[in-house]
């Protein structure tokens, strides 16, 4: 439970942790919440550890039209209070407000959690069912990356071993009436077993349109197109049928928490539930 041998660096600025990070095998800390325990383990190896907790300039919620802005280094626990989030886009406050526990929620940030790539966490999940998109700065400059195509494989995004993700900005809700995250642990502060994200919008009784992700249904957080065709244009007693297809073109891992099968019958279960849910928002 020793990590190997490692130099520290605190960044300044943005600027300063950009150069930083062109040293070799240079790896960002922000909370920590991720990567430390995997140096414990020595699953992570990092030469030297690039230390932005401090960089104030990335820590805020603003309004930006249609958008709402977050800075990589908000807090989960400033997600959960704030009252922007909590106007527009409430599905990411209170999801943010499920994560682990107050010393965790006090510590992580929105930009640690989606930069590690772990299908199990929360909230790429949600970025995910929000078509989010995220600032990326780099040798080359600033991109934009859409939340769909930001996350590639087990622990791997499109962030490059120099990039730095700056911003994640997801919409106003607006006609987007209702909204769900539900998932499935064994105690409250473990990783999720399988989650859900429902996003509804509604018309009276007709479904208008859905958007519907899944947590640790693969290896990376997975939108359920089937269930999301399924509830197109229809009303609110299909909302069964359509959870039964939750599990279609998801690849679920067996482990000690729950096997394959299980967690396909349970995002069924949950997708069901959190679409009942959203509905009646």
């Amino acid at each position: 439970m020793i990590p190997a041998k490692f130099e520290y660096e605190r960044a300044e600025s943005v600027d300063q942790a950009l150069e930083l990070l062109g040293r070799e095998d240079a790896k960002l800390l922000a909370g920590g919440h991720s990567l430390l325990p995997l140096m414990k383990l020595r699953l992570a190896r990092p030469a030297l550890l690039v230390d932005i907790g401090r960089l104030e300039e990335l820590s805020y919620v603003r309004d930006a039209g249609e958008q709402l802005a977050i800075g990589a280094l908000t807090r989960h626990y400033d997600l959960v209070n704030d009252p922007l989030l909590q106007e527009h886009c409430p599905i990411l406050s209170y999801t943010a407000g499920l994560i682990g526990d107050p010393q965790v929620r006090h510590r992580g940030t929105i930009g640690g959690s989606v930069a590690h790539g772990d299908p199990a966490s929360d909230l790429p999940t949600v970025l995910l069912a929000l078509d989010a998109e995220l600032g990326v700065r780099g040798p080359d400059g600033e991109r934009t990356v859409p939340a769909a195509d930001f996350f590639r494989g087990l622990f791997e995004t499109a962030l490059g071993p120099q990039d730095l993700l700056t911003e994640i900005r997801v919409p106003k809700l607006g006609t987007w009436k209702g909204w769900c995250y539900l998932k499935f642990n064994r105690r409250a502060q473990d990783w999720a077993t399988v989650g859900v994200a429902a996003v509804l919008r509604r018309d009276n009784g007709t479904i208008e349109e859905a958007s519907v992700a899944l947590t640790n249904m693969g290896l990376t957080p997975l939108r359920a197109k089937a269930v999301e065709e399924a509830l197109s244009g229809s009303s609110a007693d299909s909302v069964a049928d359509a959870a039964q297809k939750a599990d279609e073109g998801s690849s679920p891992p067996s482990d000690t928490n729950a096997s394959a099968d299980f967690r396909r019958e349970l995002a069924r279960v949950l997708t069901r539930r959190a679409l009942e849910e959203a509905l009646s928002r």
